[in-house]
């Protein structure tokens, strides 16, 4: 049996949304591999030393060390983890979920290849991320972000309505305040117009969004953080998904918002273009453009064929993701 050290953000008891260390390790576990997890600790510096110690502890134990890694401050989990896993000549794989790590290979040249460059294999589960990566000289390998298609139910649109539905972590980052100033220009043609947003706060920006709503006398819906189920029998009750991120890799969100057949339109940033293709399986606008998004946003409730085809096309792309069609790779990766 392969055994197997997870090194992520597992943080859901603490009202976060749910990361890759908490889909993709149980659907391992499911494959008959062995895995321990680090770390659940909520506090950042009690997080990093539980990571350490528990990479200490079971790192021997494990035939590979995955390690979520991403772009900003978490990065340094990756590299303190990775620098472990070398003294102790543990072989161990980085996840690349961070939509700037491509701006980090360029300032931290050395630090990256520390990381990278001693890796048993780099796992990109974008294009984007792949190309940047083989560009600058390291072993990846692609591997999409994964869903089990099973659990969502295609909701079959043409005519659709404007309410909109966002789903992400209230971060800088994505952007919500886009979605506001999304959803106040359309009401100025759809008063009856609707907005729902569904996420966790992140460091205190949910309140800041809740107070623009408020000043803005905008009837949005804020949910807090709710589970995959329950986000998902959500969504039947709104048409149009927006995302509104300045910064990407390969949101699951979006892969989830395919399958559930939600005609998406979304800024084109990151590896958004390596995800969704323009006119046939979404709609694309520039980063922090609010008319344009309102605009592709007024195609859709007037124009059901476009709805039809996008969403049709989606769900074909969405299920490739499913598990079933990639956990071969992983295999193949674990040897």
């Amino acid at each position: 049996m392969k055994r197997i050290l997870y090194i992520g953000n597992k943080l859901t008891n603490h009202g976060y949304t749910a990361t890759n260390i908490e889909t993709l390790g149980p659907l391992l576990a499911n494959e008959g591999i062995a895995v321990r997890y680090a770390s659940s600790v909520k506090s950042k510096p009690l997080r990093l030393l539980d990571m350490i110690v528990k990479t200490l502890r079971h790192g021997f134990w494990s035939h590979y060390i995955l390690i979520d890694t991403y772009s900003t401050s978490n990065f340094w989990y990756a590299f303190a983890v990775s620098q472990l896993a070398r003294m102790m000549r543990r072989k161990y794989i980085p996840i690349l979920h961070g939509g700037e790590l491509p701006r980090r290979l360029e300032r931290n040249p050395k630090l990256c290849r520390a990381i990278f460059g001693h890796a048993h294999i780099n796992v990109a589960p974008s294009r984007y991320l792949e190309t940047a990566f083989s560009a600058a000289g390291f072993n990846v390998v692609h591997i999409p972000n994964t869903i089990e298609t099973k659990n969502y139910t295609f909701q079959k649109r043409r005519q659709v309505a404007p309410s909109l539905f966002w789903v992400r972590s209230f971060s800088p980052i994505y952007n919500p305040e886009m979605a506001l100033a999304v959803f106040a220009k359309l009401r100025t043609t759809y008063p009856e117009a609707a907005l729902c947003m569904v996420g966790p706060d992140k460091e205190g920006h949910l309140e800041k969004v809740k107070r623009s709503a408020k000043n803005q006398g905008l009837p949005v819906q804020f949910t807090g953080r709710l589970s995959k189920s329950e986000w998902t029998k959500l969504s039947a009750s709104f048409d149009v998904f927006i995302n509104t991120t300045h910064f990407d890799n390969m949101p699951v969100s979006v892969i989830e918002a395919m399958a559930l057949g939600m005609p998406i339109v979304s800024t084109n940033v990151g590896g958004i273009p390596f995800l969704l293709e323009h006119e046939q399986t979404a709609l694309l606008v520039g980063d922090a453009d609010t008319d344009a998004m309102v605009n592709a946003i007024k195609r859709l409730l007037s124009e059901p064929d476009l709805v039809a085809r996008l969403t049709q096309n989606a769900a074909v792309v969405a299920s490739g993701f499913d598990f079933e069609q990639v956990k071969h790779q992983w295999a193949e990766v674990l040897i």
